[in-house]
């Protein structure tokens, strides 16, 4: 069986993974992953027992169980350059032997579930509501170097989008894939649904002007305004789109859960962003746990 060159799969000297500072132990099937390093405190902070705390730059890791449950917290950092890290090295844990650096011949699927922020898209979902994203809409071009397959529903939107919102030659190309149905159904009852956008930075990417013009001044109408088979663009943020394309590549489940702190139809902000967090946390748990 082929070996993976050192070059390609970077260990540590314990022989953990190079950017995560994780072992194959370390980790439950059930990984939760939060952007903010801080988040991962307040996520294990409802866990009965915590049994592994690492820390490698921004990736923070608590591995503990809640309500009987073993689950694993991660924080990823902000982007989806993160997650393509993130991602890839949760994957090599369960399905690479890492002392052999060979394939393992069976496959282990993880489920991974965000808790963010978001930014809503649609003036009828407020501050402070949860939305799970059903399609994970990628703005940011990461999944255009991976071979991805597409479902001839995937395929649809995509070209629907791509008629909408035309790239021009300057943005790269869109790719939106479908969340994980199990999870959903897990997850998601009494949220909002819909397609969450994820782009490739904060201020221009997601339309906000300082002191710069933008090379596309239409982007928040365009996708507040797209629709296809009643399927719409409900919030934007910087993680989803890549987490539902590695997951779709390396044969993951994944969710992604997010509290709105602001709402950029109407121009609002949340006033209670910190407990609206904490109650998703806990939701999220409740709902794993069961």
């Amino acid at each position: 069986m082929k070996q993976i060159a050192e070059s390609e799969l970077i260990l540590n000297d314990d022989g953990s993974l190079y950017h995560i500072n994780l072992l194959p132990e370390d980790i439950s099937d059930t990984i939760i992953n939060v952007g903010d390093p801080d988040r991962v405190l307040m996520v294990s902070s409802f866990f009965d027992k915590i049994e592994v705390k690492k820390q490698k730059r921004e990736f923070v890791t608590h591995t503990g169980t809640y309500k009987g449950k073993r689950i694993t917290v991660i924080s990823t950092g902000i982007g989806t350059d993160n997650i393509d890290i993130v991602y890839n090295e949760l994957d090599a844990l369960v399905n690479i032997d890492l002392n052999s650096r060979t394939i393992k011949p069976s496959h282990t699927s993880l489920n991974l579930i965000r808790i963010g922020t978001s930014g809503s898209l649609q003036a009828d979902i407020p501050s402070d509501a949860f939305v799970l994203s059903t399609y994970g809409l990628g703005l940011d071009g990461l999944m255009n170097y991976y071979e991805c397959e597409f479902t001839q529903e995937e395929q649809e939107l995509n070209e629907a989008f791509g008629k909408h919102y035309p790239t021009n030659g300057l943005l790269p190309k869109a790719n939106i894939i479908k969340g994980s149905q199990k999870l959903a159904e897990r997850l998601g009852e009494g949220m909002h649904k819909g397609m969450t956008a994820s782009c490739a930075g904060f201020y221009a990417p997601q339309g906000r002007i300082l002191r710069y013009d933008l090379k596309r001044t239409d982007m928040i109408q365009k996708l507040h305004t797209f629709s296809h088979n009643n399927l719409k663009v409900t919030n934007f943020e910087m993680e989803t789109g890549a987490m539902y394309g590695l997951a779709r590549v390396l044969g993951h489940e994944c969710c992604s859960v997010n509290a709105i702190v602001a709402n950029r139809i109407n121009l609002t902000h949340s006033h209670k962003a910190h407990e609206t967090m904490l109650q998703l946390i806990e939701t999220v748990l409740d709902r794993l746990a069961k």
